[in-house]
């Protein structure tokens, strides 16, 4: 309902989406154990069928198809489709040893920026699955924050707002009234570096920093479960998640 909005009011939404909780759903009825490194989650073969079953397909097409029953205009971009993330093999950093390979998971090194950009002008929101393609045709699932991360960037979008299911950056993790509404680029950097943005939040606000150091203005962090929080975000001078802005 909040993207169909924020559609009719003239904005130019574009969803990048995961789908973490369908996926490991489908792997449990498949009898298949999902194995997590450093918060991602290792992709062979028989999961990446399921990945792409569940999220590019899925997931994909039941979101385009639910702003389409609310009154909007969407148009799902998957590799039945029209694909727009391309990439290449991604080896995850090792502090001690060599790279770690997380079997088929990727980055994001392309979009097709004229593609989504068409959709956005024609009144359509573009619903963008995280995986991507590399030049041999071989498909990559992709961590869904970066995959946003990458389609924000390459748009130079206004804002980037990740939907998640924590209220947004806490001075202390266990404590939902805590939340920081504001926050600059160099104050949460300080915040990493004392320890007060731990674990599986740091990818996310490093993900923040990195696309507002590339030219994105703003981004949120919001909970996806709160009823309007995109709206709520956007629309109220104080905001329900965290935002953080340019120094």
């Amino acid at each position: 309902i909040d993207i169909v909005f924020m559609e009719t009011v003239g904005m130019r939404p574009v969803i990048v989406h995961g789908g973490g909780a369908a996926i490991s759903r489908a792997m449990d009825a498949a009898g298949i154990v999902p194995r997590f490194i450093q918060g991602r989650r290792f992709t062979d073969e028989a999961t990446l069928k399921i990945v792409e079953e569940v999220l590019a397909y899925q997931t994909n097409e039941t979101i385009a198809k639910k702003i389409e029953e609310y009154g909007g205009r969407a148009m799902n971009l998957n590799f039945r489709s029209t694909n727009v993330l391309f990439g290449e093999k991604m080896l995850l950093p090792s502090r001690e040893g060599p790279p770690v390979d997380l079997g088929f998971v990727g980055q994001v090194t392309r979009v097709d920026r004229t593609t989504i950009e068409n959709l956005c002008y024609a009144g359509q929101v573009p619903v963008i699955p995280s995986m991507c393609i590399d030049e041999q045709g071989q498909k990559y699932n992709v961590n869904a924050d970066t995959a946003a991360t990458a389609v924000a960037q390459a748009l130079g979008a206004e804002k980037l707002v990740f939907m998640s299911d924590v209220n947004g950056v806490r001075r202390d993790k266990n404590d939902p009234d805590s939340l920081i509404y504001s926050l600059t680029a160099s104050e949460a950097k300080r915040l990493i570096e004392t320890g007060a943005i731990e674990s599986g939040m740091i990818p996310k606000v490093e993900a923040c920093l990195d696309t507002i150091e590339r030219g994105v203005r703003k981004v949120h962090i919001i909970d996806g479960r709160l009823r309007h929080s995109l709206l709520l975000e956007i629309y109220t001078t104080q905001g329900v998640g965290t935002e953080i802005i340019k120094d």
